[in-house]
């Protein structure tokens, strides 16, 4: 039978500048499964952590930038594997820094600051490309869900 697993995370990192908000991508090292691929901060959840722990782990771990603020964006990404036959679901965060200051990883060669469209571009799988509109629309409406989402990880 197969298994349905939340094992992973994405979280899209941002910036607010004078010119709107900056969304950051990092491109995967030529070493890595899904070489040259563009993607959002990601990793695994690793044992006796919580989700949005691996969130801010993964952060630091891939960029070095720390969080100013972070939320669960109103969207699970979710994909299917062969190997190991298994559906996963993935919890999705929106992650505010308010430093531009990269240091990349060996998971990662390069990196961006880019505007959602040029994100969008970028970004090939659609569970990618929801999960970062979801994170833009909930930082520019400032709903109730942002308020809801917000977690306290001081």
């Amino acid at each position: 039978m197969t298994d349905i697993l939340v094992r992973v995370i994405d979280a899209y990192v941002f910036r607010r500048t004078e010119n709107g908000l900056r969304f950051l991508i990092l491109k995967r090292a030529s070493t890595k499964l899904y070489e040259h691929l563009w993607q959002g901060v990601a990793g695994k959840i690793e044992a006796g952590e919580t989700a949005w722990q691996a969130a801010i782990r993964e952060l630091d771990e891939e960029t070095g930038l720390s969080p100013k603020h972070i939320f669960i964006a109103d969207h699970v990404s979710r994909f299917y594997e062969a190997y190991g036959d298994r559906i996963n679901l993935v919890p999705v965060f929106g992650i505010e820094v308010d430093s531009d200051d990269v240091i990349l990883s060996n998971e990662h060669s390069e990196y961006k600051w880019v505007t959602l469209e040029e994100a969008q571009k970028h970004l090939v799988w659609r569970g990618q490309k929801e999960g970062i509109q979801v994170v833009n629309e909930m930082i520019l409406n400032n709903d109730d869900r942002m308020r809801w989402s917000e977690i306290n990880f001081e």
